[in-house]
């Protein structure tokens, strides 16, 4: 573990993150990456695909299928600017990090397969193609209506980065396959909740309080179908540094007790 220290008040960068769910005998799984270690923010911390917000995803003139920017704004409670942002980059930030494409070639379709658009992927993720120029280009429409908005978290005061950022969630489009061809991931893989969450008990991943407690969510539907119906509260999660007397790190946050009992905050070091 890493020694934190605390840092001045920073403000919070909007961020999109999705999780990605399919089918399995087990029940529903989810994409899981392991960030390279040594990375600025949740470096060697196992997350789902995501990033912050590119001041180009605001200004993104997209072909849109599904909730009017409105309802997204309405749902996470910004206004229609920041709302057609954070949809987009959770679209952008999917494809970049995983190779899965929530667009199609019309309003109802969905891309098969997303091995043609490799290298637009290479020139996204370095911030040399915009991503309204790569679906224009490529006559593709956002898909909006195949995500569902899910949380949303801030990271605390007193971190050198914080982001405020709002979680999706989305069905593995049928045919793509999820990879870790990305400079951000060490590995990847598919695993139910439970086992992503056993992992970390058992000391081979880390993982921070919002990928956990969605994992904890998440892995009381039975089916992908049970988790793109819920309809599930959203409130603004701002979980709250402490120091405890022996010196050691922890964040204060709805429903931390499981957590804490299992193992200490990542970067819970002196």
């Amino acid at each position: 573990m890493a020694t934190f220290e605390a840092h001045p008040e920073v403000p919070p960068k909007d961020a999109s993150t999705v999780i990605l769910i399919r089918d399995s005998a087990s029940g529903p799984e989810v994409f899981l990456l392991r960030r390279v270690g040594g990375m600025a923010f949740a470096g060697g911390m196992t997350v789902f695909p995501g990033g912050g917000v590119d001041p180009q995803d605001a200004d993104a003139d997209v072909a849109w299928s599904g909730p009017p920017v409105s309802w997204w704004a309405e749902r996470f409670g910004v206004d229609e600017g920041r709302a057609k942002a954070l949809v987009c980059a959770a679209v952008r930030e999917t494809f970049e990090e995983c190779g899965v494409l929530l667009a199609g070639p019309t309003a109802d379709t969905v891309v098969a397969d997303t091995a043609g658009y490799a290298q637009a992927r290479k020139q996204l993720e370095a911030r040399e193609l915009s991503f309204s120029e790569f679906l224009a280009r490529e006559n593709l429409v956002l898909r909006a209506d195949l995500l569902r908005p899910w949380a949303n978290w801030i990271t605390p005061v007193g971190e050198g980065r914080r982001y405020d950022t709002r979680f999706f969630v989305a069905a593995a489009p049928a045919g793509q396959i999820a990879d870790g061809e990305t400079s951000e991931a060490a590995e990847v893989t598919w695993q139910t909740p439970a086992q992503a969450v056993n992992d970390w008990i058992e000391g081979r991943t880390m993982l921070l309080p919002p990928t956990w407690s969605q994992l904890s969510a998440i892995g009381e539907y039975a089916t992908v179908a049970d988790v793109l119906a819920a309809e599930p509260e959203i409130p603004v999660i701002l979980p709250t540094l402490y120091q405890e007397e022996d010196g050691s790190w922890r964040v204060r946050f709805p429903g931390q007790e499981p957590y804490y009992a299992a193992g200490a905050h990542p970067w819970g070091e002196r």
